[in-house]
């Protein structure tokens, strides 16, 4: 999926999270753009690969694409990260979800993504599309409804 999927598909998980919990819903939902972004750091042409270019080179290098980066091991360890730093939770749980939510997208990929890194299984949906192609637009399209449709209940 494309970068723009990425974050409205972490912004709506974590509006759907902030509908149901205290969060604070402005970082939650910050955190959750960022968290659907973070996994393609291993892409040095991804939305974030871009911004940070000798680490996105870095961990392509050592891991390459959707690899340790789009795993449960990689969530945990970002977990645990947050967890020792970071005293925000709203943000943490954000950038979690986040995460998850682009393991979920890149999983209805051709590609797949390698979830149980190191093991070289690959993790797809049985129904799968090409990234940047028309089903990926009406995915986002749905998704950005589905942000408008409940932050609306959320900040209104």
């Amino acid at each position: 999926m494309t970068g723009k999927t990425h974050i409205v598909g972490g912004t709506a998980s974590c509006v759907a999270v902030a509908a149901i919990t205290s969060y604070d819903p402005v970082p939650l939902i910050t955190a959750g753009a960022v968290g659907g972004l973070l996994p393609d750091i291993c892409h040095r042409g991804s939305t974030i690969g871009r911004k940070v270019p000798l680490l996105s080179i870095l961990v392509s290098k050592i891991f390459g694409h959707r690899t340790f980066t789009h795993s449960l091991l990689f969530l945990a360890l970002i977990g645990i990260a947050l967890e020792v730093f970071s005293p925000y939770e709203a943000v943490n749980i954000g950038i979690l979800v986040g995460m998850a939510s682009h393991f979920v997208l890149d999983a209805v990929t051709k590609d797949g993504i390698k979830l149980l890194y190191p093991w070289s299984v690959t993790v797809r949906f049985p129904v799968t599309t090409k990234t940047g192609g028309v089903i990926e637009y009406g995915v986002f399209a749905v998704l950005a409804i589905i942000t408008v449709v409940y932050a609306k209940d959320i900040f209104i």
